[in-house]
């Protein structure tokens, strides 16, 4: 399916530079400022005191949830969800399709939400923008145990170095084995599943977030690969492998099951067990994290198909 690009005049999401938490929080705040009709709230706070924003969009009876950036180096996935948020809402302001889809539908039949940055501690880290303080100097410290992966930039956990989509009652004594025998056994800048699930306050936000909703499908953005990974064990919610060939057929990703060694404890694997709902993770971009922002154009072209639908494709399949 061909999806024709369609460009917003005077943007509002830039594109071609890193996220900080101030700048996403910003862009939310212009976007709300343009387009009323957004509902914007936070789902909590981070460890440093940071708000967590969200986004909703649609007053529909069946509400879908896209989050980003759990992985603090993997914050291209912020502008990917505000850039589509933003088209999304100037569609609907002005009348127009949304990739062929008619926006009044989409508007009167879904909720979105978005979290565009679960880890805004870890992203400023990650990122340079934050570079003093109490919690930079811990984070530094446990860098320092971890020589191999370049501070900040391999920095992907939490600010307190826990991995925050290792977090949640999926097979969380799994993941906890398969990463103390890779050697992250403390807090690490990856890989670290905490001294229990949802002990870090970003992890325990969405899930709580997520506990008050009824989502019926959910996208959790990371980097890289090219790969939309759908299965958690043998749990297999209906029409979910259909929806994830749909995906890979817009987008020309793979479709696999998550390998073993990280197939325990993610936002995707617990909302699969817990909800028996089509639940995805999708991997954007390939290289080195972080990917560079010059990726970005091609990844959203990507990704479009995706984003719409996973409300076009959830309705299609008659998924409550």
């Amino acid at each position: 399916m061909n999806f024709r690009y369609q460009q917003v005049e005077n943007t509002l999401v830039p594109t071609d530079q890193l996220y900080s938490s101030e700048l996403n929080n910003s862009v939310i705040d212009a976007l709300q400022e343009r387009y009323p009709f957004l509902l914007k709230g936070s789902i909590g706070k981070s460890v440093m005191g940071k708000e967590i924003p969200y986004l909703r969009i649609g007053t529909g009876p069946r509400a879908v949830f896209y989050n980003a950036s759990f992985h603090a180096n993997e914050n291209i996935t912020t502008p990917l969800l505000l850039k589509f948020a933003e088209e999304f809402a100037e569609a609907s302001a002005t009348g127009r399709n949304l990739y062929g889809v008619d926006v009044s539908w989409l508007y009167h039949t879904f909720q979105l939400y978005m979290v565009p940055m679960v880890n805004p501690d870890g992203v400023d880290l990650a990122n340079g923008m934050l570079t003093e303080g109490e919690f930079y100097e811990r984070a530094r410290q446990i860098g320092e145990n971890y020589t191999e992966i370049p501070f900040p930039a391999g920095w992907k956990a939490n600010i307190e170095g826990i991995d925050l989509n290792l977090q949640f009652p999926a097979g969380w004594e799994n993941a906890r084995r398969i990463k103390f025998e890779q050697g992250y056994d403390s807090p690490a800048p990856r890989d670290y599943v905490g001294e229990a699930p949802l002990t870090a306050p970003e992890s325990l936000a969405v899930y709580e977030f997520t506990r008050r909703h009824d989502f019926g499908l959910i996208l959790a953005y990371h980097t890289q690969g090219e790969v939309i990974y759908w299965k958690y064990l043998d749990y297999e919610p209906e029409n979910s492998y259909a929806i994830a060939r749909y995906f890979g057929a817009v987008s020309g990703y793979a479709v696999e099951e998550t390998p073993s060694q990280s197939g325990y404890a993610g936002y995707k694997d617990w909302f699969i067990q817990d909800y028996n709902r089509p639940g995805y993770t999708i991997e954007v971009g390939r290289g080195v994290n972080p990917l560079p922002m010059s990726q970005f154009a091609e990844i959203y072209e990507a990704n479009k198909g995706i984003l719409l639908g996973g409300m076009t494709q959830m309705y299609a399949f008659g998924q409550s």
